[in-house]
């Protein structure tokens, strides 16, 4: 199983009129925690598009549990749970003090050619090799 843990202090200007971080930014914190877990298998957007591949998300899905707020500091972790035709990746992020859950989401994204710009209904054959598994 392939998972990360990203410790993020948030910042003054992720927070909005009511002092919590604004909702849109839990979304940048997902983008970082994925571009980590796609790195420790050597996969990341750049390798993508040098294999000649393009993954877009399809699906994103928050819960708002409860808010972070301006200095905290919170833990992004993320988890791949598919990859055979699809890349699912779940989160969760929590106060690091507490561990009390303030969000879980997951994102869904798809292989498309670069070339002919068509998605792909089978993850591409680098992904497994980069993942170390057989395809099934």
């Amino acid at each position: 199983m392939y998972q990360t843990r990203l410790k993020i202090n948030v910042p003054f200007f992720d927070v909005d009129a009511m002092h919590v971080v604004w909702h849109g930014h839990y979304v940048k914190y997902l983008e970082m925690a994925r571009s980590e877990l796609l790195r420790l298998f050597n996969y990341d957007y750049p390798e993508m598009e040098a294999n000649g591949h393009l993954w877009p998300i399809v699906d994103l899905r928050l819960k708002y549990v409860a808010s972070a707020r301006y200095g905290q500091d919170v833990e992004v972790i993320a988890t791949l749970k598919e990859w055979e035709h699809r890349l699912r990746i779940d989160y969760v992020i929590q106060c690091c003090d507490t561990e009390q859950v303030l969000t879980k989401a997951t994102s869904i994204q798809v292989a498309v050619a670069i070339d002919t710009q068509e998605m792909l209904f089978e993850s591409p054959p680098i992904l497994f090799e980069r993942l170390g598994v057989e395809p099934s």
